[in-house]
C-alpha cells in the first residue's frame, strides 16, 4: 500500500505540472493509476493534508486546484450597458475587468464577490481580468421608470401586463415586468417598482417586479425631478405620527424650554443667508475684547431639542440623513413647521440655540471657548448680497441703513481674514470655482443658467462656522468622550507617488518626497504654484482624483482637505442629521453626565450613525447632481446646432469632456474630432493627434458645436471645430495605443475634494466629486448650507 508521504509527493508533483487544471477525485485516481479502496484512503488524507498546508485549494464541484486558497475579493459592480463590467476593489488601484460572460448577472452597484483570472501585467495601465462568483449584495431594490403595456398577445400568455423601464443608461436593458395588482397606469406613467426577481440564466435581461407608486406622465411638470429623487432613495413624503409630533410642538419658546439655559437674548446676534432663504440655523455676534482678541459667538439652533431621541420624528430624521437641495425645490429632513418655524433663527422672536463663544487672537487662533444652550434673540436678518455691498463697496445706503451694526460687520470681516490666513498658513486647500444656479419657470422649465461668486460675507460665514465646528471637536476629543466626527483621510501613498510622477512630467516643482508622509501643506503649495498657469486646472483635478472622500466617523482620523486635527459637524441641524447627534451629544454631557454608562451607550450607537449619514448624504448628492444634469440637458435642447467657446473638463481613451462658461457639460467624442486621429496618453492627460500632433489637455479653450441632447439620459455631445491656436507638442504616441477603449484616465470612484464649509448661498453647496466629468470636482450642488460644503 501507498503511503501518505509517497502519495502527497506525487499529488505534488501532478498538480504542478497542471496548475490550471481542476482535478475531481476521480481523475487524480486515474491520473495515479489507484484502484484500491485502501488508496483511496491514502488519497484523501494527502488531499487534506495539501489542503491543510496551503499547497492546494477545492474549487467548485468538488475539485482542486494547485495553489493557496484564493482571498475572496469584494468588491463593488461597475456595469457597461454593452454587457461587461468593472469591479472596485477598495486597496486595489485598478479595477477588475470583468467580461460579459463572467458578470454572473451582477447589475450596476451590486457588492460581488470576484476571483482573478489574470493578474494585472507589469507596466500595464489595464488592472486584472476576473470573474463574479457571488452576489453578496443588491444595490438596486426597487426601480423608477417609464410604463409600455404588452400586448394583449403577450399579457395573457405571460400573465403580465407591461414593463417599466429605467431611463438609466446602465439599466435601461433590462425591463421590469410587472403584473397587475390593482393599478392600470397609461403609456408614458413613470412607476416606482419593488424588484422580485432579478436576471438570471433563463432571463438575462429581464427582471420581475411589483408596482408600488404611480409618479404621473413623464411629461407633467415635476414628474421628471421627483422620478430622479425617488430613484436614488430620498425619502419625500413624512409618517402620519411623525407630522403629529411636529405638529404638537409649540410654535414659541415657553418657560419650561428656558430652564438650564443662559439667557443671552441682549447680544446683537444676526443671522446672514442668501436672499431667498427661508430657514436660519445659525447667528453669529462678535466684538473686540479688552485685550485686544475678538469674541465671536457662534449659535445654532436647537434642533436636537425638538426632535427627541427615538421619537417617530427623529426615526424619519434619521431615515432621511439630509436635506436634498434640487433646482425648484427643497426635500427637507425636517418638516418645514419645524425647519421654517421653531427651529429656525428668525428676527425678533426668541430661539433655544447650542452655543458656541470663542476667543480668538491676533493669529487665529481660539485661545478660550465655552459651549453650552442658550436662549437667542435675532437683531437682524441680514443677506450676503448686503453684508457684501457693505463691507466690499462700502455702499453708503446700506451703511447708513444698517449703522448700529456696521462696526461689528466690519469687526467680523477683519476676522475673516486672520481665520483665513491661519488656515491657509497651516495648509487648508482651496479650490475655488464659480456656482451656477438653474432659473425655471412655474412648469419648471429651465429658463436660464446664472454664475455667483462667493463674496466676502460668504466667506465670512464659512470661516466662522469652521471655526465653531473644530473648537467643539477638539473640546469633546480632549475629554476622551464618544463623538461624531467630520473626517477627510490623509490620501494613499500611491496615489500621492503617482500624483508626484504626474507633475514631474510638466516639469512643475514637486515640495514633496516619494515615501515620506505627506501634508496639506505641501499640496497646497503646489496649488499656490501653479495658480494662474495654463497647468492649473488640469493639476488641481489631478490632484483632487488623489484625496479620498469625507465621511462621519466616531474616530478622530482629522480633516486633511483644511488641514484640521479636529472636525465636526455642528452648525447645520436642521439639514443634517449628523449636527442633530453632535448637538443631543452635548445635551446629554451636560444633563446626564458622562458616565460609563452613559459612554458604553454612545460607543455602541455612533457607528452606526456615522455610516448611516454618510450613505444618505452620497444618495443626496447624487440626486442633487441627477437632476442639475437632466435641467442642463433641458436648457440646451433648443440649441443644437450651435457654436460655442468651452474649456476642455477632462480627456478619456474615448474623447474629451468640455465645460461652457454656463457650466453646462458634454463629451465631444473621439469620433467628433475629425480632424486627426487622436490617442489618449495616460501619463500626459492628453490627446494627442497622430498626424498634427494638436494636443488637448485639461483647462484648454476650444470651439465646439452642439450635435445632440438626450434630456432622458441627462447628456449632451459636441462635436469640436478645428481651430488655427490648438497647441501643438512633441508628445510620443506609443505604438498600439487604443482609440475608445475603456476611459483609463477617468476620474477615480469614492474619491473627492475636500469639503468647503460653505456655498454661497442656501442653497449651494459642493460635496464631493462627479462620476464622470472632471470639471465637476468643485461644482457646488445648489445647497449653500452652513458648516458647509461637507468639509
Amino acid at each position: 500500500m501507498t503511503t501518505v508521504g509517497h502519495m502527497r509527493n506525487e499529488l505534488l508533483a501532478l498538480f504542478r505540472r497542471n496548475p490550471q487544471i481542476n482535478y475531481s477525485m476521480q481523475s487524480l485516481q486515474r491520473a495515479l493509476k489507484l484502484s484500491d479502496a485502501a488508496d483511496f484512503k491514502v488519497l484523501v488524507q494527502a488531499l487534506t493534508g495539501l489542503e491543510n498546508d496551503n499547497l492546494i485549494h477545492p474549487t467548485d464541484g468538488e475539485k482542486y486546484q494547485f495553489g493557496p486558497k484564493p482571498v475572496a475579493l469584494v468588491g463593488i459592480f461597475h456595469g457597461n450597458e454593452k454587457g461587461f463590467g468593472f469591479v472596485a476593489v477598495e486597496g486595489q488601484d485598478n479595477d477588475m475587468f470583468i467580461a460579459p460572460p463572467s458578470t454572473a448577472f451582477a447589475l450596476d452597484g451590486d457588492t460581488v464577490e470576484v476571483k482573478i483570472l489574470r493578474a494585472a501585467r507589469p507596466g500595464d495601465t489595464r488592472g486584472p481580468e476576473g470573474e463574479v462568483v457571488k452576489i453578496v449584495e443588491r444595490k438596486v431594490t426597487r426601480l423608477v421608470g417609464e410604463y409600455a403595456p404588452l400586448s394583449d398577445g403577450e399579457a395573457q400568455r405571460t400573465g403580465f401586463i407591461g414593463t417599466v423601464t429605467s431611463h438609466e443608461k446602465k439599466m435601461k436593458n433590462y425591463p421590469v415586468f410587472v403584473k397587475n395588482t390593482g393599478r392600470l397606469p397609461q403609456l408614458g406613467d413613470m412607476m416606482m417598482v419593488e424588484i422580485t426577481d432579478y436576471p438570471d440564466a433563463t432571463h438575462p435581461k429581464a427582471m420581475r417586479g411589483i408596482i408600488s407608486q404611480d409618479l404621473g406622465n413623464k411629461n407633467d411638470p415635476g414628474v421628471d425631478i421627483m422620478s430622479l429623487v425617488l430613484a436614488n432613495d430620498i425619502r419625500v413624503d413624512y409618517p402620519q405620527e411623525a407630522l403629529d409630533q411636529a405638529n404638537a410642538i409649540p410654535d414659541h419658546v415657553t418657560d419650561e424650554d428656558r430652564i438650564g439655559r443662559r439667557d443671552i437674548t441682549d447680544q446683537p446676534v444676526v443671522t446672514i443667508d442668501g436672499d431667498d432663504s427661508k430657514d436660519f440655523d445659525d447667528a453669529v455676534v462678535a466684538w473686540q475684547l479688552p485685550n485686544g482678541n475678538y469674541h465671536l459667538g457662534v449659535h445654532i439652533a436647537d434642533v436636537s431639542y425638538y426632535v427627541t431621541e427615538g421619537s417617530p420624528l427623529d426615526q424619519e430624521t434619521y431615515a432621511r440623513g439630509t436635506s436634498t437641495y434640487l433646482v425648484d425645490r427643497v426635500v427637507p429632513m425636517l418638516p418645514f413647521r419645524l425647519s421654517n418655524g421653531i427651529c429656525s433663527i428668525n428676527p425678533d422672536v426668541d430661539r433655544l440655540a447650542m452655543s458656541c463663544d470663542m476667543e480668538i487672537d491676533h493669529e487665529g487662533h481660539v485661545v478660550n471657548h465655552e459651549i453650552y444652550q442658550s436662549v437667542i434673540r435675532s437683531h437682524g436678518r441680514l443677506t450676503y448680497n448686503n453684508v457684501n455691498k457693505i463691507l466690499t463697496d462700502k455702499d453708503p445706503v446700506l451703511r447708513e441703513q444698517y449703522k448700529d451694526l456696521v462696526p461689528m460687520l466690519d469687526l467680523m470681516g477683519e476676522m475673516h481674514t486672520i481665520l483665513y490666513n491661519m488656515r491657509h498658513g497651516r495648509g487648508a486647500i482651496d479650490f475655488e470655482e464659480n456656482e451656477a444656479q438653474i432659473i425655471v419657470d412655474e412648469n419648471g422649465h429651465p429658463t436660464d443658467i446664472v454664475l455667483r461668486d462667493r463674496g466676502l460675507s460668504e466667506r465670512m460665514i464659512e470661516s466662522f462656522m469652521l471655526a465653531a465646528n473644530e473648537t467643539v471637536a477638539e473640546h469633546f476629543n480632549k475629554l476622551h468622550l464618544p463623538f461624531l466626527y467630520r473626517v477627510h483621510e490623509t490620501p494613499d501613498d500611491d496615489r500621492i507617488s503617482d500624483f508626484i510622477d504626474f507633475l514631474s512630467s510638466f516639469g512643475i516643482h514637486v515640495p514633496i518626497k516619494k515615501g515620506q508622509p505627506v501634508t496639506p501643506k505641501m499640496l497646497q503649495d503646489v496649488v499656490t504654484e501653479v495658480a494662474g498657469t495654463p497647468e492649473e486646472m488640469m493639476v488641481n483635478v489631478k490632484l483632487l482624483r488623489s484625496l479620498k472622500q469625507a465621511h462621519y466617523s466616531d474616530d478622530p482620523l482629522g480633516h486633511f482637505g483644511i488641514a484640521a486635527k479636529y472636525y465636526c459637524h455642528f452648525t447645520s441641524p436642521i439639514r443634517r442629521y449628523p449636527d442633530l447627534t453632535v448637538h443631543r451629544l452635548i445635551r446629554t454631557y451636560a444633563t446626564q453626565g458622562t458616565g460609563e454608562t452613559v459612554q458604553d451607550k454612545w460607543h455602541a450607537k455612533l457607528p452606526e450613525i456615522a455610516v448611516q449619514c454618510s450613505t444618505m448624504e452620497r444618495h443626496s448628492i447624487d440626486a442633487e447632481r441627477a437632476v442639475d444634469d437632466l435641467k442642463k440637458a433641458e436648457f440646451m435642447a433648443d440649441k443644437v446646432g450651435d457654436e460655442f467657446d468651452a474649456v476642455v473638463s477632462g480627456v478619456a481613451s474615448f474623447g474629451m469632456f468640455v465645460a461652457l462658461p454656463n457650466t453646462v457639460e458634454g463629451l465631444v467624442h473621439i469620433s467628433r474630432m475629425k480632424d486627426d486621429y487622436y490617442s489618449f496618453i495616460d501619463s500626459q492627460m492628453a490627446l494627442v493627434g497622430s498626424n498634427s500632433h494638436r494636443t488637448f489637455r485639461i483647462g484648454q479653450p476650444c470651439k465646439v458645436k452642439l450635435d445632440n441632447v438626450d434630456v432622458e439620459q441627462r447628456q449632451v455631445d459636441f462635436s469640436l471645430i478645428p481651430t488655427d491656436d490648438i497647441p501643438l507638442s512633441d508628445i510620443e504616441i506609443p505604438r498600439g495605443n487604443p482609440r475608445g477603449a475603456r476611459p483609463s484616465n477617468g476620474p477615480r470612484r469614492g474619491h473627492s475634494q475636500p469639503d468647503r464649509e460653505r456655498g454661497n448661498r442656501k442653497t449651494g453647496e459642493s460635496r464631493g466629486f462627479h462620476p464622470t466629468i472632471a470639471n465637476r470636482v468643485n461644482k457646488p450642488n445648489q445647497r449653500g448650507q452652513r458648516g458647509g460644503n461637507q468639509h
